[in-house]
């Protein structure tokens, strides 16, 4: 017999899930972290560069390219195309995802706003088939699409997470999907480079843009195919206004219109976003910018980059279940309070580095790994229970924009350091302060209290 768990939403106890839907929920995030690793983390960048600088009149293979395009007539330095396109798809996101949650609250059939997004965003990706030659508006196109229904997809698939559990059950619920998540998307990295290095011939770039090509059309086949696993296992938890009728899209606006103009009755919950939104700003800035430290500062080359990022992707695994596991004992806030104190330790783990020594970057890329999928997974448990009930999907909204929608923040603080000192170092050391000031305000939230308020009931151990 499955087991069972009966979540309760504010005073009115939700429907029991099995541990079959709740393992569907799960392989949600196996499926689409391909997306984050294969396409955003390593391929895309680099290949939709190369298109772009093929339209701007440079060789294939050139070690430098002064060439412009000029989509919708703005004339763009090639190796700014990709750069603009994901701040584009940020800003456009940030509008987005509130409605997709509201109308997710809204709707008896969350499930197939699940698989729209994935579907929408797969069907993208793997349209990068047909980026050939000098393609670059058709790739940046199918970027925006796909990039964008990503994150609507993350904004469903988190709604179902107090739907899936109580309160002493979604620390763990949250940290076993994260882990997945960092599982399936290394594994079909792994494919991908082990692919490439076996396929690819030196000298040879038309090989590699092809093989880059391939690799990202398999993210968009995978996320696609393992997609119909939480399609099938999954059921759906309507809200009494969904079940209450009317049209989801509309009725969706007008709640969000509501919730908007409603938010100030939970300012601790506000306040929890801001601290999520300043320490997450540095976890994400040092994601993006590690292999650029590790190659330009500490002169490391590619290929213990990539052992380093797989290395990440695997150990984030049995770190998110590791957190997990301390949250049970302790409590999800004093767990992430603890990973924000470590995170801080990397940072000056990573400023003390050699230059041009692999296994001590390395080292630190397994530090962060451990860190990583717990610090992640935790913030999205305890945020559900700052959640008031039926508004699932649009908090999860905000809480999207608040992880993606800033992460301008810490590499603009970078980069602005390194401008004034010259050094990657000093440069890595600002980040600093998205973690200490993080800390403080994550420390200073009455987490009991701000649980509470949103009219939820507080787990045993917080």
């Amino acid at each position: 017999m499955a087991e069972t768990t009966t979540p309760t939403v504010g005073d009115t106890p939700a429907p029991a899930s099995t541990r079959r839907e709740r393992s569907g929920w799960y392989f949600y995030d196996w499926a689409m972290s391909a997306f984050s690793t294969t396409v955003i983390t390593v391929f895309l960048g680099p290949f939709l560069t190369t298109v772009t600088e093929l339209a701007a009149g440079c060789e294939l293979g050139a070690d430098t390219c002064s060439g412009y395009v000029y989509p919708l007539g703005i004339k763009v330095a090639a190796g700014s195309y990709f750069p603009y396109l994901v701040s584009l798809s940020v800003f456009l996101t940030v509008f987005a995802l509130p409605v997709v949650g509201a109308i997710a609250d809204r709707s008896a059939h969350k499930k197939r706003l699940l698989a729209t997004a994935a579907f929408v965003g797969a069907g993208a990706t793997v349209g990068m088939l047909f980026v050939t030659g000098d393609r670059y508006l058709l790739g940046g196109a199918l970027f925006m699409v796909a990039n964008i229904a990503f994150g609507a997809g993350v904004v469903v698939y988190n709604s179902f997470l107090p739907q899936l559990g109580g309160p002493d059950d979604r620390d763990g619920i949250s940290s076993r999907g994260w882990a997945l998540g960092y599982l399936g998307g290394g594994l079909l990295l792994a494919l991908n480079l082990v692919a490439v290095s076996m396929l690819g011939e030196e000298g040879n770039h038309q090989r590699t843009l092809d093989l880059a090509r391939w690799s990202i059309v398999s993210a968009g086949v995978w996320w696609a195919v393992f997609t119909l696993v939480p399609l099938r296992w999954l059921r759906e938890h309507p809200t009494a206004a969904a079940l209450a009728g009317g049209n989801p899209v509309t009725d969706g606006f007008r709640q969000l219109g509501r919730t908007l103009r409603e938010i100030k009755a939970y300012p601790l919950t506000l306040f929890f976003l801001l601290a999520f939104l300043v320490y997450n700003d540095g976890i994400q800035t040092v994601i993006a910018l590690a292999s650029q430290y590790g190659t330009e500062e500490l002169r490391l080359g590619q290929t213990t980059l990539i052992v380093t990022i797989l290395l990440v992707q695997f150990l984030a695994f049995g770190g998110a279940l590791l957190l997990g596991a301390l949250a049970k004992r302790i409590g999800a806030w004093k767990t992430v309070l603890i990973s924000l104190v470590l995170w801080t330790g990397v940072i000056l783990g990573a400023f003390r580095l050699p230059a041009e020594a692999p296994l001590p970057f390395m080292i630190l890329g397994a530090a962060i790994g451990l860190v990583l999928g717990g610090s992640q997974a935790l913030s999205r448990s305890l945020f559900s229970q700052l959640i008031p009930a039926g508004k699932e999907g649009e908090y999860y909204g905000f809480y999207e924009i608040s992880d993606k929608g800033t992460s301008w923040l810490g590499p603009l603080a970078f980069g602005l350091v390194f401008q004034l000192t010259n050094s990657y170092r000093v440069g890595l050391v600002s980040l600093l302060v998205f973690f200490v000031v993080g800390f403080l305000l994550l420390l200073a939230v009455p987490i009991r209290r701000a649980i509470v308020a949103a009219g939820n009931t507080p787990p045993r151990v917080l």
